[in-house]
């Protein structure tokens, strides 16, 4: 068996990982290649390209690398018509993988389309090129999965596998000591994003409401992970500029420790904020984008909330932070009202979510993919 994967950042790489292990699983000499990361790499992935190839956010900084983004599009297209797999799955980056997914369809190629793009929030226009690219979208949260079924597309809601990996309950302490950070106090986990166009943009808001949360609250200490040295690098420039003598405490990885160890998350918008609400973690979100880019999303988007969590829950359950009011009064508000406020409320909201996304997501979404490949059997 061939499958053609193409993930489009760390997230894709994450679920990546967990539907090739499935996968490999029913089918143990599957040749499987695309682009994909290092979780991906580690299950017996072959990638063409680095996941970082496609690693680019915001429609300006999206039209910056147009021309590398193209030629390794034709690239894969070239070599997956060449030699055509029994299925094309698109992880994410839909703009990338749909075009695509419809060329390949058009071969007579099975597709799937793994992770709902964001046509419920804006760019509806996109569900006609679905349906002719798609034969069949696994979308992570249930109200995706409603939007499709309205629109006759076929779907699955497969749940998300952080919802699989996290223990519906997180010990703070034992996070901590496994960090080899003080167990007592307080602890504010900051967490900028995993792209260099985010942490450029939030490195500086960031530490500035740390320097206001200080100010007023001198026990406080800070935990900042970053993906990579090169964005601890960019990250501690701003360190040096603003707030050198900050009580920091800096990682490379280990995002998920240093949120369970914190008492609340000052984090950037996108799947980080999945993971902090299934840790049960108070959390205040934010988002910059260069300035074009937000005054296009603003003309486009038409959403009550940004965040996963409020999304989810169809309710404003977090503090979320938008453009220009992404500064240390806002934010800084925010986070000292969680940190005197204890929510056994929102823990409550949050776990019943957690409960909802439980389902074995990565059996669920390679049983859903070979189930595409029995129908196509089926029809001939």
């Amino acid at each position: 068996m061939r499958i053609g994967i193409i993930a489009g950042e760390l997230s894709g790489d994450l679920l990546g990982a967990g539907l090739i292990q499935a996968l490999r699983a029913k089918h143990p000499d599957a040749l499987i290649e695309g682009i994909g990361g290092p979780q991906m790499l580690a299950a017996g992935f072959h990638s063409h390209y680095p996941l970082e190839t496609l690693s680019v956010m915001g429609l300006v900084e999206v039209l910056k690398h147009y021309p590398r983004l193209k030629k390794c599009r034709d690239t894969l297209r070239d070599h997956f018509l060449q030699h055509p797999p029994d299925v094309f799955i698109g992880i994410d980056a839909p703009d990338f993988n749909i075009g695509l997914e419809y060329t390949f369809k058009a071969a007579g190629i099975s597709t799937v389309h793994y992770v709902s793009p964001s046509v419920w929030a804006w760019r509806h226009y996109r569900l006609r090129k679905i349906a002719r690219a798609c034969d069949l979208m696994l979308t992570l949260f249930p109200f995706e999965a409603e939007y499709y079924q309205k629109h006759q597309i076929p779907v699955r809601f497969v749940g998300h596998p952080l919802a699989d990996d996290i223990t519906l309950q997180t010990d703070k302490q034992l996070a901590r000591k496994h960090l080899g950070l003080q167990e007592e106090g307080r602890l504010v986990a900051l967490l900028p994003g995993s792209r260099v166009n985010e942490v450029h943009q939030l490195s500086g808001p960031f530490l500035h409401t740390a320097c206001y949360l200080l100010a007023q609250h001198p026990d406080l200490r800070f935990i900042v992970p970053l993906p990579n040295a090169n964005l601890k690098a960019l990250f501690n420039q701003h360190v040096a500029k603003i707030c050198p003598n900050l009580p920091l405490t800096q990682l490379i990885g280990q995002s998920r420790e240093a949120m369970a160890a914190a008492d609340v998350v000052l984090m950037a918008s996108g799947t980080a904020t999945l993971e902090a609400m299934l840790l049960k973690r108070p959390m205040v979100v934010a988002y910059r984008a260069a300035q074009l880019t937000y005054w296009l999303g603003k003309l486009l988007i038409h959403i009550p909330y940004f965040s996963l969590p409020n999304l989810l829950a169809q309710e404003k359950l977090v503090p979320e932070f938008l453009q220009h009011e992404v500064i240390p009064e806002t934010m800084g508000a925010a986070v000292l009202e969680c940190l005197n406020n204890s929510a056994p409320t929102l823990e409550n909201r949050f776990l019943e979510i957690h409960q909802q996304l439980r389902l074995s997501a990565s059996q669920q979404a390679a049983a859903a993919v070979l189930s595409v490949l029995d129908q196509k059997k089926l029809s001939k």
